[in-house]
């Protein structure tokens, strides 16, 4: 007779991820070189499946490590990813390139963040744009989501805000749904319920004398901007995000570097000519 383990094993676990993926039991089947009946045996607890089956299952429903290692022990598995501190020497080559990365982009602002949105790295052209923000959200351990929606950080001067708090919760709360993290979901509930700051009668002007969303300096935006008012002037940039590709460390695979690229000449050239020396 056929045990089924308890439903709080790795195979309903394996079952939400795929179903999250919306991927059939036969599509997985194929990726993972198995067959649909072995997957379905796992998921309902008939099978146990072999540490290099979790392994292969989980690459193929493009499970984050963290949660990886989190899929292995329940199996009854060791852990096969470290999480090695950034402070560790072993990371010495690795924090050096990010330095020189985030330098390369000057004056364009760039940052390093973790999982949790916890500031790594930045640049000096993050540091122009605080310009103003109070010492107390200045003091490490600085957050990029703190910085830009607590109503006396960024978020002030933000002239879109409504867009852009919207877009960044979005954000989180994909990402909260991928890695199931009670320190994102706490940091989600913290940001979400600050208020909303009082906006200025009629935004500043933008660099080259247009109104406040630049829409006359730029057209119809490619991505949704951040317009930040910054010296009286409406700077606009887009955001772009990058992460390692087959990271075999859970810190690694949890770091993102987002770039903030200006959206029209006018930031650019506000940014050389008030770049910080």
């Amino acid at each position: 007779m056929t045990t089924v383990l308890p439903d709080t094993g790795v195979g309903p676990l394996l079952r939400d991820w795929r179903e999250q993926r919306r991927i059939s039991q036969l599509e997985l089947a194929l990726r993972a070189d198995s067959s649909a009946r072995h997957i379905s045996f796992i998921e309902t607890g008939r099978s146990r499946p072999s540490e290099d089956m979790v392994l292969r299952l989980a690459e193929h429903l493009d499970v984050p490590v963290r949660e990886r290692n989190a899929l292995l022990v329940i199996a009854g598995y060791a852990p096969r990813y470290p999480q090695t501190s950034l402070d560790d020497p072993a990371m010495a080559s690795l924090r050096e390139s990010l330095e020189r990365l985030l330098a390369a982009y000057e004056p364009y602002p760039a940052l390093v963040v973790d999982g949790t949105y916890g500031v790594v790295a930045a640049n000096r052209g993050v540091s122009l744009l605080l310009e103003g923000v109070p010492e107390k959200l200045l003091t490490p351990p600085l957050n990029a989501m703190r910085l830009t929606l607590h109503p006396e950080g960024l978020a002030p001067r933000i002239v879109n805000l409504p867009e852009w708090r919207a877009d960044l919760l979005a954000q989180m709360d994909r990402q909260i749904a991928l890695v199931r993290s009670p320190a994102l979901r706490e940091l989600y509930d913290e940001v979400a319920a600050y208020p909303a700051p009082a906006q200025a009668d009629g935004p500043p002007r933008a660099p080259g004398g247009t109104g406040a969303a630049g829409r006359e300096r730029t057209g119809t935006p490619f991505a949704l901007p951040m317009l930040l008012e910054h010296g009286g002037r409406v700077l606009s940039f887009v955001s772009s995000i990058a992460t390692f590709n087959t990271p075999m460390d859970v810190t690694v695979a949890e770091l993102a570097i987002e770039t903030f690229l200006p959206a029209d000449r006018e930031t650019a050239a506000y940014l050389h000519a008030h770049a910080p020396s």
